[in-house]
């Protein structure tokens, strides 16, 4: 059954994250079998495109691309779930918002544009928010789970579940004109007052700057070194951390985008936790951290407009055994880390699309697990 075909039904599907009550409210005018159906699809698309990753690099790479349109955006599972609607709508998907508010506040409504007659909404699992109890704070915590609290201790707003909600993609409206706001776009310009400046040069979005000052915020430091020496061997980038030294050697004989890529590459091996203390005998597989890091590049690198053709497979998932656990926990992470980084090389945009519902911040939990035992609902959520 096509999630597309579930309009007139109006499903709203909720999960909760609590210990002792995970809760799927009914939807209104959705039987059970039907809504038990349509997780059921979810879920086996879900698995059946991680197998595929998991089983063939190149759609792996494909993957990573089509993240990278959306500029890491969403979720690992709500990746998948616009991805599968949009293959059998037969488009290609550019940008998503929600429909707006009546006052034209958000989603298209707020770019001065409407969702055509008769178009029906992509499905999309969107955050619910709210204030726990103490008795469900502490629940979540004595089951290991983290709790936001305020100063005072008190439980704060956060992420308690999911729900599916509707989004829209561009194609389906009309109005105003509207070019996404990625990040390419906000970098390739540099506002000077009322009168936009293009920026110039080898490096024309001016992120190495910005990438070295990432790598600084995080403890380390960057030095641009002769090859074969320092720290590098053959390689083009080291990152070193032991002893109470935490330092990033790259190449200075390369070009500025390998420079760049490099770079990126040995950031995300910081975000991605690959140098962080480990439990006694557990170590990142170095296959998986190569694997991670460069995903992470691949993605921000595209979502600049930079050339990464050079992107290298070589470590895809030869290490995971067909471990889909280890392939969705990888895949979880490379989403995590290339939307942080590419929230940090941002440049604010005077278009609002920050109103999207649909979107999760990088630190908040996301819905990348299903157990389809019982009513078949969504699995609890770390909050």
């Amino acid at each position: 059954m096509a999630i597309r075909n579930l309009k007139a039904k109006k499903a709203r599907v909720t999960t909760s994250t609590a210990a002792t009550v995970r809760r799927t409210a009914r939807p209104s005018g959705l039987s059970d079998g039907d809504r038990t159906e349509m997780l059921a699809k979810i879920k086996a698309d879900f698995d059946a495109r991680l197998a595929a990753m998991a089983a063939r690099p190149a759609q792996w790479m494909e993957f990573m691309d089509q993240v990278a349109t959306f500029g890491a955006r969403y979720s690992l599972s709500n990746q998948i779930l616009l991805l599968v609607q949009a293959e059998e709508r037969g488009i290609e998907p550019r940008f998503f918002l929600p429909y707006g508010k009546k006052d034209g506040s958000t989603g298209w409504k707020a770019q001065k544009r409407h969702v055509r007659k008769d178009e029906t909404g992509f499905k999309v699992w969107a955050p619910v928010r709210r204030r726990p109890t103490e008795e469900q704070a502490a629940e979540w915590e004595a089951a290991g789970r983290r709790v936001k609290r305020e100063a005072s201790g008190r439980p704060a707003v956060q992420v308690v579940g999911f729900t599916l909600a509707s989004t829209f993609e561009l194609s389906q409206t009309e109005g105003a004109p509207f070019e996404p706001p990625t990040v390419m776009v906000r970098r390739r310009v540099a506002q000077r007052g009322n009168s936009p400046q293009l920026l110039v040069g080898e490096d024309p979005t001016g992120v190495f700057d910005d990438l070295v000052t990432l790598i600084k915020g995080e403890g380390y430091g960057y030095e641009l070194v002769s090859p074969s020496t320092g720290h590098l061997g053959g390689a083009n980038g080291v990152t070193v951390r032991r002893r109470g030294l935490q330092f990033v050697q790259v190449r200075n004989d390369v070009a500025p985008a390998q420079r760049i890529k490099t770079t990126l590459h040995e950031l995300a091996h910081i975000r991605c936790g690959h140098l962080d203390d480990a439990p006694a005998g557990e170590t990142v597989h170095r296959g998986r951290g190569e694997t991670e890091a460069e995903s992470v590049a691949h993605i921000v690198l595209r979502a600049l407009g930079v050339d990464s053709a050079a992107y290298s497979d070589a470590y895809v998932f030869g290490w995971a055994n067909g471990d889909m656990d280890l392939v969705k926990a990888c895949a979880e992470t490379v989403l995590r880390v290339a939307k942080q980084i590419l929230a940090d090389l941002t440049p604010p945009s005077g278009t609002d699309t920050g109103s999207d519902p649909t979107q999760a911040e990088p630190d908040e939990p996301d819905p990348v697990g299903f157990d389809m035992a019982g009513d078949a609902t969504l699995g609890p959520v770390e909050a």
